[in-house]
């Protein structure tokens, strides 16, 4: 059997690891945390579990699956669990709901039918209920998701990678709630300003996501139904150790050793000491700011286009979640809230009611009743108690801050949804370090955002150095956008890269396209998209036409 080092142990590593265990290789996984799972997983609130029960349950981020996903739920469908899969742990929501200061929770619509004019109809149906959008708003925002659907691959892929989504959707000739709500969204999606965000990644999401949200009969997104490890890193794990997966924990890549254009080794810490790996192929897992400082001269003698990995280093932004315990349970909704007027991009999901089987009892002091858990998007803009960004408060100062701003946004025309007596305890995502309490905190884990232009420096799996692959969610993908999803697809791509070298092409892993559209008239889809290619391919504009 080929040996294959993974140097990194998240969704990426643990993907690959799975299609190479499954085709016969020796695989051995390298993560430095002590928790597997990377961003994905969840971690205990260590110290809170008392009388022997077990320390309350925290997370990176609330994880969700959308309905579009494909690669990461092939995955799922093919780990054991108990007398199913894991697949069987997802868990559909019924509710996306839209928090502001100054309105009840406004609950998204489902509804759809196919056709600019009844897409524009769908538009006004989703967003005409007090949100202060115009008519012209809905109606212009409604025909730029059509360009996206109408536009060919190459258009998207080419053009629309150099326009931020800002400028496509014309927002600054429209109202601020247009711009607050179609231009904002950005923040909660991809963590980034639209006037950052390229097209070329947003478009082909927003419109998934719209055409998902107001599709009946089935959810937009699932959630898991207990916490991230119980319910999928560690079944995941388990299994593929028992294929003979080789997984180490607490260990560091100190540098790839690369030599006459080969990978000769890898250099690790561990437990103390430092080793040398060495492996017939190394498949690099980490996250892109990890990555970019693995790249050395040798390297970049080797394949020059891994410059382009260490220009990524600065396309990061910020995402991390929050957990508040909560002496009783508040199902604010079945679903996702976002918080349209929060200063620092929150969205949160009650979490207790997605986990029928998770007992609270035994966890913590044994009194939690209800977990819930926020997302924080944006870092940069000033709060409203303190006036300082979130990477410039304490812990203490984001906790107290981002309950304010969930209250503000939900306790609006006199109802009282959150109240302070049902806090009982907080947990921050460990990966913010307040090293300095006199500077900003620091993220051990950013997220990468694809801002304008930045196709072009993202990598294919593969490189230009015979026996070093990529996996992770800046490599190229049909997903193009960095989730758990794009991490699957990238390991997917650099097994078949290894697939490929070693003529073993009848066995290559499944790639899925992503963003299809798909309501049953596709076929007209298509006839719009070979009609604007030849234009592309001309040199012109889009036109929406279909001859």
């Amino acid at each position: 059997m080929k040996k294959v080092a993974i140097l990194g142990g998240g969704v990426a590593g643990l993907s690959a690891a799975h299609e190479l265990i499954e085709r016969g290789y020796e695989v051995s996984v390298y993560e430095f945390k002590h928790i597997p799972g990377g961003k994905a997983r969840s971690m205990p609130f260590v110290g809170s579990g008392t009388a022997g029960r077990r320390d309350l349950p925290g997370e990176h981020g609330f994880r969700l699956f959308p309905r579009f996903y494909r690669h990461v739920i092939d995955t799922l469908k093919r780990i054991p669990y108990e007398n199913g899969t894991v697949y069987d742990n997802l868990t559909e929501v019924t509710r996306l709901d839209i928090a502001t200061y100054t309105a009840p929770l406004l609950p998204l619509l489902a509804k759809i039918d196919f056709s600019l004019d009844n897409l524009l109809v769908l538009i006004k149906d989703l967003f005409d209920n007090g949100l202060g959008l115009t008519m012209e708003d809905m109606e212009q925002y409604g025909r730029k998701l059509w360009q996206v659907m109408t536009s060919c691959d190459k258009r998207i892929r080419e053009e629309y990678n150099l326009i931020d989504w800002w400028e496509f959707i014309e927002a600054e000739q429209q109202s601020p709630a247009f711009q607050k709500i179609f231009a904002g969204f950005t923040k909660t999606l991809v963590a980034c300003q639209s006037k950052i965000a390229n097209t070329q990644t947003v478009g082909p999401v927003a419109v998934q996501m719209t055409l998902d949200i107001t599709t009946p009969g089935t959810s937009f997104v699932r959630l898991l139904n207990g916490p991230t490890n119980d319910k999928w890193i560690y079944p995941w794990l388990t299994f593929l150790q028992d294929q003979g997966l080789n997984y180490y924990l607490d260990t560091k890549v100190e540098r790839i050793n690369c030599v006459n254009g080969q990978i000769q080794s890898a250099t690790i810490s561990q437990n103390g000491e430092q080793l040398e790996i060495k492996a017939d192929y190394y498949i690099a897992a980490f996250p892109v700011e990890v990555m970019g400082k693995m790249i050395t001269n040798e390297m970049l003698e080797a394949d020059p286009s891994l410059q382009g990995v260490q220009k990524l280093v600065d396309s990061v932004a910020w995402m991390n979640g929050i957990q508040y315990y909560l002496k009783e349970d508040v199902p604010i909704t079945h679903g996702h809230v976002i918080y349209l007027d929060a200063p620092w991009s929150l969205t949160s999901v009650s979490q207790k009611q997605f986990w029928p089987d998770v007992n609270l009892s035994e966890y913590g002091d044994g009194t939690v009743k209800g977990i819930l858990s926020v997302d924080i998007s944006d870092w940069d803009t000033p709060g409203i108690l303190f006036g300082k960004t979130a990477k410039h408060c304490t812990a203490d100062e984001i906790k107290a801050e981002v309950w304010a701003q969930m209250k503000l946004s939900l306790n609006v025309d006199g109802a009282v949804i959150l109240e302070d007596s049902v806090l009982y305890s907080w947990f921050l995502d460990t990966d913010i370090q307040f090293d300095n309490p006199e500077h900003a905190c620091t993220n051990m884990e950013p997220l990468l955002i694809n801002r304008v232009g930045t196709w072009d420096d993202r990598p294919e799996a593969f490189t230009g150095i015979p026996n070093l692959f990529l996996a992770a969610d800046y490599v190229r993908t049909n997903t193009n956008l960095a989730t758990m999803e794009g991490a699957n697809e990238a390991a997917r791509r650099a097994v078949n890269a290894i697939l490929e070298r070693d003529g073993l092409k009848d066995d290559l892993c499944k790639i899925w396209e992503m963003y299809t559209f798909e309501l049953g008239q596709i076929d007209v889809l298509k006839i719009y998209h070979i009609h604007d290619k030849k234009r592309f391919e001309k040199g012109l504009p889009w036109d929406g036409k279909l001859f």
